[in-house]
């Protein structure tokens, strides 16, 4: 998978990036609710799982935005992925310990969902943390805390501020009146992502969720 570096010399984020890495290094989350009423009635309807689905939708607004692949190389060059894949949690019923595991994305929803469900059935029972090998560098992560449908969420990660991927949080589901609502805890570094990046990631999100009738024509 290419990675772009960026030259940050003629980067328009240089001061951006500069003062958010040397002067004030820091990271920032925010929570919200995205409406999944269409959705998981049409994935019942078929008799699909919610959670590779909501693992696609993230990872495809993900890929839509290149804020939300950046990273360093080996080199700790900064640049961004030209695609990444999502790393994601499953939960051991029996131990009540957690793996996190990947999935290579694939635009394709069909393939994508039949790829991370056998991924899901392979390791579920696993205690390992990270059971499945060979996980690729051009990764983020999702993780989900189904039994809590929280209003924030905020997670401390100590490697000197230098994290870049972002990190995403889903909550237990809210049912109000007709509506069901995925409280999603979205993590970035203030250093590659602003606010209005945020936004706009939203905005992709929120659009995902109600086109999943184009997600199943796009893969005819």
């Amino acid at each position: 998978m290419d990675f772009n570096i960026i030259d940050i010399e003629k980067w328009n984020r240089k001061e951006h990036y500069l003062h958010y890495i040397q002067n004030v290094r820091c990271t920032y989350s925010l929570t919200t609710n995205i409406d999944i009423t269409l959705l998981k009635k049409e994935l019942k309807r078929e008799n699909k799982k919610i959670y590779p689905a909501l693992i696609y939708m993230i990872a495809t607004a993900v890929n839509y935005h290149k804020e939300f692949r950046m990273d360093y190389d080996s080199d700790g060059r900064l640049g961004y992925w030209s695609e990444v894949n999502p790393s994601f949690t499953v939960f051991n019923e029996k131990s009540q310990t957690f793996s996190s595991i990947w999935t290579e994305y694939d635009s394709c929803f069909t393939t994508f969902y039949d790829n991370c469900v056998h991924d899901i059935d392979n390791y579920a029972n696993s205690t390992l943390m990270t059971p499945k090998p060979d996980m690729p560098k051009n990764v983020f992560t999702i993780s989900s805390i189904p039994w809590i449908d929280f209003t924030s969420f905020n997670l401390n990660v100590h490697n000197e501020g230098y994290y870049l991927p972002p990190i995403f949080t889903i909550g237990k589901f809210i049912y109000e009146k007709e509506k069901i609502l995925m409280p999603i805890a979205i993590q970035v570094h203030h250093a590659v992502c602003d606010g209005f990046h945020v936004g706009i990631f939203i905005d992709s999100l929120k659009k995902l969720a109600n086109s999943y009738l184009d997600w199943q024509r796009y893969n005819a």
